[in-house]
């Protein structure tokens, strides 16, 4: 029998139970319906649950950060002659900078993107692929809207961090969350240096690329992956893992503006199936603040100075509805395309 290739048709595709398309579709991209879970929901598993996945892949990523943690005092110790009880205290000074540089880019790498492969490789037979590194047909249009997606999502994050701020604190907590700040500042002003061009593009390279593709792959690739597919539910999952993301990071003044970002990633994720798009958004957000401390340090402003100015708004929160078209957009573009 013909079909009417003008009139909709009900189809409702299902994979673990998610639809990823609207009801009612032409013949046309029911034909190709049952494409588009490949990216992500493909059949090649080894067995494991996916939920136990998730946590395994946790159980792996501690044990990781405690192995990055004994190699970094290790490493520390053999370039600099000091002893590790000089180590907190040597972790703030530049003169240690290009020691530090090397152990962050251990941590990184053992404690978030090993353990993923890892845990990637005990699920499935094709664990790249499993982890969203395959996808690789990335749009023009894609990258456009991740783009405007980034920098909508910077001005909602930083009312959410002015909220933050602002929100009444028993003052032994603020003295605490004060400390935990200005360390971590001091930390990462001694690491980036941001002194010329070159320090620049070291930069650019530890404190934005690689965490931007270890971070990705543990919390996109690897634990909101495992968590959707082991509770086909995909939101719970997507607010579960930015709350982790948010808490790994240890600052209670950046959780929420860190959480938004991480439910952005999330669904960029969701939505599309490539950790490419996760790992280019996540890197302009760090390159962008990167760079305007560049900008800062070239104008004479001390780094740690440049560090701790506010630029933060309420007003930004008015760019939510920006946000939520450009996310429907997307959503609507990676669903084209899905079927082409």
């Amino acid at each position: 029998m013909a079909v009417d290739r003008k009139k909709p048709m009900l189809c409702l595709p299902s994979v673990n139970g998610q639809l990823f398309l609207p009801a009612r579709l032409s013949a046309e991209a029911c034909k190709f319906i049952h494409l588009l879970p490949k990216l992500m929901y493909h059949n090649d598993s080894k067995g494991i649950s996916y939920t136990a996945g998730f946590f395994m892949l946790i159980a792996f990523a501690v044990a990781g950060l405690i192995l990055a943690s004994v190699l970094g005092s290790q490493l520390w110790q053999q370039m600099t002659g000091k002893s590790y009880s000089e180590m907190q205290k040597g972790m703030s000074d530049p003169a240690n900078s290009h020691v530090m540089k090397i152990i962050q880019s251990v941590t990184a790498i053992i404690g978030f993107f090993i353990p993923t492969l890892v845990t990637g490789a005990l699920l499935n037979r094709r664990p790249m692929k499993l982890l969203g590194f395959s996808s690789t047909d990335i749009k023009a249009g894609q990258v456009v809207l991740v783009i405007l997606l980034v920098g909508a999502s910077l001005l909602v994050a930083t009312s959410l961090s002015y909220i933050t701020n602002h929100t009444p604190i028993p003052e032994s907590w603020k003295i605490r969350f004060d400390n935990l700040e200005e360390e971590y500042n001091r930390q990462v002003s001694a690491i980036i240096s941001l002194k010329n061009s070159k320090d620049y593009i070291v930069a650019l390279i530890i404190m934005a690329f690689l965490p931007a593709l270890c971070e990705e792959t543990l919390f996109r690739g690897g634990l909101q992956n495992f968590l959707t597919r082991g509770t086909n539910m995909p939101w719970m999952s997507i607010m579960v893992v930015s709350i982790l993301f948010s808490l790994a990071h240890f600052s209670f003044y950046g959780f929420l503006s860190r959480f938004f970002l991480g439910v952005v990633l999330g669904a960029l994720f969701h939505y599309s199936g490539k950790l490419w798009l996760c790992i280019l958004a996540h890197f302009i957000n760090n390159a962008l603040a990167i760079t305007v401390l560049y900008i800062s340090t070239q104008q004479g402003k001390p780094l740690q100075e440049a560090m701790k100015q506010d630029a933060a708004s309420f007003w930004g929160i008015l760019a939510v509805p920006v946000v939520i078209v450009l996310f429907i957009l997307f959503k609507n573009t990676s669903i084209r395309q899905r079927i082409i």
